[in-house]
Formats: C-alpha cells, sequence, structure tokens
C-alpha cells in the first residue's frame, strides 16, 4: 500500500515538556528529526492539574517559532473558567490555531473538591467554543478500549457523542495494540451518527517494563501474546526493540489499509523508533 497517494491522511506526533536541561537539548533535537517529513503538526501534553503549564507553554514557543504546526493539549480538570479562557488568550494571541481539549486527571493528593468549574471533556470543548468560536481546531480523546473510569463501552460512547456535539473537529484515540477494538469503536461511532475523524494513537514498543506500566495506569490493554513474547525476551532491549517494531508496523499498515484517517504517534520524545516506522510505512517525505 501507497499511503501517500492519499493527502487526506493525517500524520502527527506528540511530545512532552522535558523536566531538565538535558531534556530540553535532546527535544529540540527530536523536533529537528521529525519535522524534517514534515507531519501535519505536534501535539504538547499537559500535566495533570496544569502541572507542566509553563513547559508547555516552552514546548509550544520552541515548535511554533520553528514555524510548525502545533497543538498545545489543555485540560480543565483543577482549572477555572478565568484560568482557561487566559490560556486561550495566550494561544490564540499566539496564533496558535489547534487545541487538543481534554478532561485531564487531578494531581496526586488532591480531593475532588480541586475538580475545577469544568469537569468533562464535553464542558471543555463547549467552553473553547463560547469563548472562541472557531478560533481554533479542537481535537479530543477517544478511547477504542473504553476509558478506564467510565462505568462501560456504551457510557464511553455517549460521553465522545457529547464531546463531539459540544464542537470538537477530529480526536485521537488512546493508543491500543488491537486493531480489531479501534475498528469495532469507529463502527459504533458511526452508528451513533458521530462522523468526525477518528485518528489511532500509536505508540512505539521499546521498553516492555515501561509499557506495562504506563499501560496499566492509563487502561490500554496489551495483547496476552505481545505480553508473553516480551516477557520472553528479559533483559534482550534490541530483541524486544526489533519484536516491537514489527508488531506496531504491522498494525499501522492494517489501520491506514482498513480506513484509518491517518496516524498520530506517541513519540516519548524520542524520534528513532518513530521515524523507522514512518519510513518502514512510506509515509510522505520517508
Amino acid at each position: 500500500m501507497n499511503n501517500k497517494a492519499n493527502p487526506r491522511h493525517s500524520y502527527s506526533f506528540e511530545l512532552f515538556p522535558p523536566k531538565t536541561p538535558e531534556g530540553r537539548a535532546k527535544l529540540a533535537d527530536t523536533v529537528q528529526r521529525l519535522n524534517a517529513v514534515a507531519p501535519a503538526y505536534f501535539s504538547v501534553t499537559y500535566g495533570a492539574g496544569g502541572s507542566t503549564r509553563e513547559g508547555t507553554f516552552e514546548t509550544v514557543t520552541l515548535l511554533h517559532d520553528r514555524n510548525i504546526d502545533v497543538a498545545p493539549h489543555l485540560s480543565c480538570i483543577g482549572s477555572s473558567r478565568a484560568e482557561i479562557r487566559e490560556i486561550l488568550d495566550h494561544y490564540r494571541t499566539g496564533n496558535i490555531r489547534r487545541i487538543v481539549a481534554l478532561r485531564g486527571d487531578l494531581p496526586s493528593g488532591m480531593g475532588a473538591a480541586g475538580t475545577g468549574e469544568l469537569a468533562y471533556g464535553n464542558e471543555l470543548v463547549a467552553c473553547i467554543r463560547e469563548e472562541t468560536g472557531t478560533a481554533f481546531h479542537i481535537e479530543v480523546a477517544a478511547y477504542p478500549e473504553v476509558h478506564p473510569q467510565a462505568s462501560g463501552a456504551r457510557q464511553d460512547l455517549e460521553n465522545f457523542k457529547r464531546k463531539v456535539a459540544a464542537g470538537a473537529d477530529a480526536a485521537i484515540t488512546q493508543y491500543f495494540y488491537n486493531a480489531d477494538a479501534y475498528f469495532a469503536f469507529v463502527d459504533a461511532c458511526r452508528g451513533l451518527g458521530v462522523e468526525i475523524p477518528i485518528v489511532p494513537g500509536i505508540m512505539p514498543i521499546t521498553n516492555y517494563d515501561k509499557l506495562a506500566r504506563f499501560s496499566a495506569a492509563c487502561g490500554a490493554e496489551i495483547p496476552r501474546w505481545i505480553g508473553r513474547r516480551l516477557e520472553d525476551f528479559g533483559d534482550d532491549m534490541d530483541s524486544i526493540r526489533e519484536f516491537g517494531h514489527q508488531v506496531v508496523l504491522n498494525l499501522c499498515r492494517r489501520l491506514l489499509e482498513g480506513g484509518a484517517p491517518g496516524i498520530h504517534f506517541y513519540t516519548m520524545n524520542q524520534a528513532a523508533p518513530t521515524l523507522r516506522l514512518w519510513r518502514d510505512l512510506d509515509l510522505p517525505g520517508a
């Protein structure tokens, strides 16, 4: 399959704000390498309760100063409507035109009283539209394997539909390794009349221990056969990376061949694993 033939596909990268001078230097190099393939945009994460607000601003500025299209994450948990308005004004004044709107998580140790004025993702999307009209292209989160705090798949679908009805333009999924879960989720959304693009989020596999911890925290499932194979490699990192690459490469191929509108890569601020996938998928600029 030659994905270059479909100009409607959207390919993007996610970054997180670094916390150290070494991390900032590495990020600048990663951005330069990833931007060489001309993705549609980079997104930048936003810590629980706005805990990385300044770091997010700094990373967004790094990208924007290089004339790179950037989509800052913005979460509403722990923030007042006035604080949300201030951040939106900051981005609109800086000519940022994309936002990834998320409910977000409370920082550790903060009780329910710290949730802020907006408690759900659909409320944040509605707030952005009320405050800024169509100034921003809004991406929201989707969960093919069901949000870990949802009572069930039906409730999760209804929550997603509310975010779309509030004004979302597109969605990015939580990462997954089961293509059937993605296609079933998209079919269910279409059955509810939700027609926005739902872009699969893909996490390269480079370290099993870290992936397992991260997946347990965010509710992403690692299929048993993948987990058992990765466990068998033990500390053989080269074999883990090679096996992981083939698993994710085949996943991406199936998604694109099955009609996914693109791919959003969770890069973890590393260029090499994502660029290898990019090349082997023969994506634009490879």
